[in-house]
């Protein structure tokens, strides 16, 4: 007997590269075709009249059908929210999908919504870290805790890609049975060879001599929730103690003039690199001796897993999301959020013990590989769809 194949629909808020994008992408494009029917719908990059981004050019590229709904942007806004909820609610009735996969808390609140009114039998929404653990006022984490708690609510299911973020889920009222856990997982990546790697970031940010230099990389949206300042802060601890190094900071964002601003009144000019976006930007990862992450708040960061891939030591801050990948000391080194001076130790600890990098590099490598595979992640997926 043939077996008739399931209509799934991904919905998220924008339509930029970041890990929550690349979640989707991994998932649409991974889906056994000769079991699911799939399309994904998304805004822009952010901004009110944003046209789409990335992610639509790296879907149409892999035979994706996309849809764009103008409405979505990264504001607030009740008439735009409103907007959204119509266009989905039509949208969906036109597609009549078997599953609705959310993404992003924006598309996660009125996705939910418009699925419940358009009768979809099957709600799952990511939930890529809790919202409410972002660096805001009490009352705005009150707001946003219970709009999360309500979009769970709406949901058949929502997959949480923490253990602690599960636990946690799972405690909120009427929720127990809706939360399930899915890490992230990603294919085998391709990077560029370190000689070729360093070369290429080397010619993008003009430097002329950097090769006896310690090499240290993030890879961020410049954003509050990524703390990019206490970065710089420690950049600078680290000139001031007499450490050789060059840091590269790949992603554009909203902060992305300030940032500049602070690393040229902190003297920083010639040992700290605002890259910019950069497509791709992962398979430069071998570039660095040593990759950062200070975010305050995470899901499970893509970032991490492919730079434990590509056999970097990593000194990270130590959050849920980070700390279910990097174990301190033994996968790499876990760093107090918003501390400079606890996140230039740890780096300084690697910059100076080139044996220590090493084993800590090999063993994240290890523990990436092993643990967070995409073919585990799809399958855990397609469970759920099918359950």
């Amino acid at each position: 007997m043939t077996q008739t194949r399931k209509k799934v629909l991904f919905i998220i808020t924008k339509s930029n590269w970041g890990g929550a994008q690349r979640y989707v992408y991994n998932l649409a494009t991974s889906l056994p075709e000769e079991q699911f029917e799939v399309a994904v719908a998304f805004g822009g990059t952010g901004e009110a009249g944003a046209h789409s981004g990335m992610l639509e050019q790296k879907l149409r590229g892999a035979g994706i059908r996309t849809m764009f709904v103008p409405s979505f942007m990264r504001d607030v806004s009740l008439t735009r929210e409103l907007g959204a909820l119509v266009e989905l609610v039509r949208l969906m009735r036109r597609e009549r999908p078997d599953v609705v996969h959310l993404n992003s808390s924006k598309a996660g609140g009125v996705g939910a919504l418009a699925a419940r009114l358009a009768g979809v039998k099957k709600i799952i929404f990511t939930s890529h870290g809790l919202a409410w653990d972002e660096d805001r006022s009490r009352n705005a984490k009150k707001t946003i805790k219970l709009f999360s708690w309500l979009t769970f609510l709406l949901c058949t299911h929502v997959i949480t890609i923490t253990k602690d973020n599960f636990d946690r889920a799972r405690a909120l009222p009427f929720c127990n049975k809706k939360i399930v856990l899915v890490r992230n997982g990603l294919p085998a990546l391709t990077f560029e060879s370190r000689e070729r790697a360093r070369l290429s970031l080397a010619l993008k940010a003009g430097l002329l001599d950097g090769g006896d230099d310690v090499w240290i990389g993030t890879i961020a949206e410049l954003t509050p929730n990524k703390a990019l300042p206490s970065l710089i802060e420690a950049a600078a601890i680290l000139c001031a103690q007499g450490k050789r190094f060059q840091l590269f900071i790949l992603g554009g964002g909203e902060e992305e003039e300030a940032l500049r601003d602070q690393i040229a009144e902190s003297d920083l000019d010639d040992c700290v690199r605002l890259l910019g976006f950069v497509p791709d930007a992962y398979r430069y990862d071998r570039a660095f001796d040593i990759f950062t992450l200070t975010s305050i708040k995470e899901g499970l960061p893509t970032v991490l897993l492919e730079a434990g891939q590509a056999g970097c030591a990593v000194v990270a801050s130590n959050i849920p999301g980070n700390a279910e990948i990097v174990s301190d000391s033994e996968t790499g080194l876990l760093a107090a959020p918003k501390d400079p001076r606890d996140l230039a130790a740890n780096v300084a600890r690697l910059i100076d013990d080139v044996p220590e990098r090493r084993r800590l590099a090999a063993a994240l490598c290890d523990k990436v590989t092993r643990d967070f595979s995409l073919v585990r992640m799809v399958d855990e997926t397609v469970h759920l769809y099918r359950s």
